[in-house]
């Protein structure tokens, strides 16, 4: 029989995560109402919506017609869905790999691959720079691709693999017994069982990928292939900043997180609380 949570308890918890919906919402809503501002009211009322005498396009109409913003929008959504793809893909293969198979080095290579959780990878940036320089991969979406995938691979082998665990051994069995290959158990059986779990995982690792500025900055700054959070730094100067273009780029930046978590949002709270309870 379930356990009644006392109301007291319920009412706290509710508080607390309504009060920290707030606080992580707060930035987000000074930035969008005041991206639909005149200049002049951003700084004289930032916290106040926009009224018919302050509502102002001015700072989209700079950014979609100065700021190249669709080249930057699609170099982010490449170097975004592609690093997405490749971490999903080797971070669900090698979780598989570890959770399945056993092998003298198992133990060890699983907590090798959880030190890349601890160690921000910007500590190697001298050495990712110089290593770009020598394959000719500077200034290329390529370069960003395999640093994020390298990035993002720790958390998901992290994660994956205690669901891979749970997924039932007799299925995997019959399916050997049925003559399936490796290859097959692991995208027909296994894959489609831990969805949540790569959603959980996409979305984990899409929100630093898009917001990332220092790499982008040391690795591809050419115009060609900069990002969109790269690409508003182009509104900011040494002595006039467009606060309109500045706000308004980073607005439209927010609507594909934004996109993706509504799309992802089940499956995300799915595993996150299946994760939580075994």
């Amino acid at each position: 029989m379930a356990t009644r949570i006392p109301l007291s308890r319920s009412i706290a918890a509710h508080t607390v995560l309504i009060a920290y919906t707030l606080i992580s919402l707060f930035p987000v809503f000074v930035i969008v109402i005041n991206s639909f501002k005149s200049r002049k009211a951003i700084f004289a009322a930032p916290l106040e919506p926009p009224t018919p005498t302050t509502f102002d396009l001015v700072g989209y109409a700079t950014v979609l017609k100065q700021g190249d913003f669709f080249q930057y929008f699609m170099n982010s959504m490449i170097v975004t869905c592609s690093s997405l793809f490749f971490v999903l893909l080797f971070g669900a293969m090698a979780a598989f790999a570890l959770s399945e198979y056993r092998f003298k080095a198992n133990t060890l290579t699983g907590l090798y691959l959880a030190l890349g959780i601890m160690i921000p990878i910007r500590l190697g940036t001298v050495a990712i720079l110089q290593l770009m320089v020598a394959g000719g991969l500077v200034n290329t979406r390529t370069a960003l691709v395999l640093v994020y995938t390298a990035q993002g691979l720790p958390l998901a082998v992290f994660i994956l693999s205690e669901f891979m665990k749970q997924v039932s051994d007799d299925l995997k069995n019959a399916g050997r017994i049925d003559g399936l290959s490796e290859y097959r158990i692991f995208f027909t059986l296994v894959l489609p069982l831990i969805r949540p779990a790569m959603a959980t995982v996409a979305v984990f690792s899409l929100i630093p990928i898009w917001n990332d500025l220092w790499f982008p900055l040391i690795l591809a700054p050419a115009e060609e292939v900069k990002t969109i959070t790269l690409g508003s730094q182009i509104f900011i100067g040494q002595f006039v900043t467009n606060w309109n273009a500045v706000l308004a780029a980073l607005s439209l930046a927010i609507i594909p997180v934004l996109v993706l978590y509504l799309i992802f949002s089940r499956q995300l709270i799915r595993g996150i609380t299946a994760g939580a309870v075994k």
